[in-house]
């Protein structure tokens, strides 16, 4: 199986990187996250790979970090989430907002890749939610939504912040002012930290 290819840009396009490795060309498919960091043809380029080897092709998947990779892994662990929804989640989601989507439990937010809709949405954050043990959720899964964080995000939320901004706004106005902050002291500190 192929882990990681470096070489230089040959061409790419708006689903994937041909990355000439020695005179050999691979085709590798990314996210558009991914896809936005490649540098221009001929320039050197670093991708960590997933292979999908099927009855009738084989393909590579590519990503510029170890977190995107480990979300890929699992994002297709999910039933009806194949390698490109996996892929149009993560165009959507960096790694850092997925985690805070899947913490907060914000479908909606996953529901805006492409192809995937409201009822594969919520089997996305509700899945992901056991199985993501393994992987760093981030600082946001520290903080449990209950008591004054639940009502603080529902406060950001009813401002017109989507659920996952206001979460991780909220996760981390309660890790800097601690378990006893008040509501008011919660909503203030998130409101200040969605307008950085």
């Amino acid at each position: 199986m192929i882990a990681m290819l470096a070489g230089v840009v040959e061409s790419a396009s708006g689903e994937g990187i041909v990355l000439d490795v020695n005179g050999v060309g691979y085709l590798v498919f990314g996210s558009a996250r991914t896809l936005a960091k490649a540098p221009a043809r001929g320039q050197p380029l670093r991708l960590l790979i997933e292979t999908h080897v099927r009855e009738d092709h084989i393909h590579l998947y590519g990503f510029v970090d170890e977190a995107e990779r480990q979300w890929f892994r699992l994002l297709t662990t999910v039933q009806g989430v194949g390698a490109r929804i996996a892929l149009a989640i993560l165009s959507v989601l960096a790694p850092d907002d997925l985690a805070n989507a899947i913490a907060a439990q914000d479908k909606v937010a996953v529901a805006q890749a492409d192809g995937v809709g409201p009822k594969l949405a919520q089997r996305v954050v509700i899945e992901l939610k056991d199985k993501a043990g393994g992987l760093s959720l981030g600082p946001a899964a520290a903080v449990s939504p209950a008591g004054a964080t639940a009502e603080a995000v529902s406060a950001l939320v009813n401002l017109g912040y989507p659920r996952g901004d206001a979460f991780g706004a909220v996760a981390a106005a309660a890790r800097e002012l601690g378990a006893k902050a008040s509501l008011d002291a919660l909503i203030r500190s998130g409101l200040k930290e969605l307008s950085r």
